[in-house]
């Protein structure tokens, strides 16, 4: 069972990791808002803007932003877009 100051790393990793991800999407016109982290590992987010409206968004979501934050963040499962 994660601790609080697991939950606290995975949160911090997550940001950072979008923070990362922010400037391709800001320069497309679009953006990124977390939501949060659920128990099963899943990280919410918001596609706001161009990003929002794009009809290849979930493409997006999945090849890039989920990607890349799997990648940085041990135990997230998946990046669900609300």
């Amino acid at each position: 069972m994660p601790t609080d100051t697991d939950t606290d790393d995975r949160e911090a990793g997550v940001l950072e990791a979008i923070d990362a991800i922010r400037p391709a999407l800001q320069s497309d016109g679009g953006d990124i808002v977390f939501n949060g982290i659920d128990g099963d590992g899943a990280v919410h987010v918001t596609l706001v803007g161009a990003c929002g409206t794009c009809p290849v968004s979930m493409m997006t979501l999945k090849a890039g932003v989920e990607r890349i934050i799997m990648d940085r963040v041990p135990g997230i499962t998946e990046v669900i877009s609300e």
